[in-house]
């Protein structure tokens, strides 16, 4: 069996350093613009806000389907 070692200063630093950029792409909200639909209540975001018009219009031709 392996004993847990200590984490070493050099590997824990990484790891912090890596841990924002992950967080911020798994599901998270930061950077995102957010577009509220259906009268409030469905709301998405997106990361290109120029694309909101575009979206907005295809929710609403899905809905009346």
């Amino acid at each position: 069996m392996k004993k847990n070692r200590p984490m070493s200063a050099q590997r824990q630093k990484t790891i912090q350093a890596i841990t924002p950029q992950i967080a911020a792409s798994c599901g998270s909200v930061k950077g995102k613009h957010a577009i509220v639909l259906d009268g409030g209540k469905t709301t998405i975001f997106i990361s290109d806000k120029s694309r909101e018009a575009e979206i907005i219009e295809r929710y609403n031709q899905r809905r009346k389907k």
